[in-house]
């Protein structure tokens, strides 16, 4: 089965990222399916998480655009959090079906496209119109070229610091599997996990950053407000 998915195109990364699609999408269905005043077990987990993240980007964002947007910047969080982490499991790029998709430039490439196209909407969105687009010619008009380069290089920082990291960090953590199988490994492996949580959690911010740099700008007390 898994041979012929990958004979018409189909990559490992392609189907350990629909698995993965599934299980959050299953997890968040049976974690908010009896919802309770006084939450436990998986809900207060899940809760918890939600709550831990919200906070992080409301200081970014700003109450106001945290509400509109956190679903899009959490998402990707938990998306690339747990892409990453499936580079962990055993056989890990060696196993028809199962390879990170985020070592693959492929899925790295195609969530920064997202991620520049929707800071494009979201910029157009909150200006009311295509008058977003005055900020290329600040501070001077004939810099125009360069801040229009300015915004293409983003999405190409995104897809190659995240795969970058994460397909380096795999090839390094093999390269000692080989070399000292015992003992070393299992530190990288640790680090693995750290350096994972550290990608996902630079894209989202970029991506956070990126979106605060698309609304307009606020008076002193709007912002306050915005915050509060």
């Amino acid at each position: 089965m898994i041979e012929t998915l990958n004979a018409i195109g189909i990559s490992n990364g392609m189907i350990t990222s629909t698995v993965i699609t599934v299980i959050l999408v299953v997890l968040s269905m049976f974690a908010g399916k009896r919802l309770q005043m006084v939450p436990s077990g998986l809900q207060n987990f899940m809760e918890w998480a939600i709550e831990s993240l919200y906070n992080f980007f409301e200081g970014i964002l700003g109450g106001k655009a945290c509400k509109r947007y956190f679903p899009l910047v959490a998402t990707l969080f938990i998306y690339i959090l747990i892409a990453n982490y499936s580079g962990l499991l055993p056989g890990s790029g060696h196993v028809n079906g199962l390879a990170a998709p985020t070592s693959s430039i492929n899925c790295t490439a195609a969530m920064a496209i997202i991620v520049f196209f929707a800071v494009q909407i979201i910029g157009v969105r909150e200006h009311h119109g295509l008058c977003y687009f005055k900020h290329l010619l600040k501070p001077f008009a004939f810099l125009l070229p360069l801040m229009i380069l300015e915004e293409l290089v983003k999405p190409v920082s995104l897809t190659l610091r995240l795969y970058g990291n994460v397909f380096g960090e795999e090839t390094v953590t093999e390269s000692f599997f080989e070399l000292i199988p015992i003992g070393l490994p299992v530190i990288m492996q640790g680090l693995s996990v750290l350096m994972g949580l550290v990608q996902a959690l630079v894209f989202s911010l970029l991506t956070g950053i990126y979106i605060q740099e698309a609304l307009p700008e606020l008076e002193e007390g709007e912002e306050l407000a915005a915050h509060a």
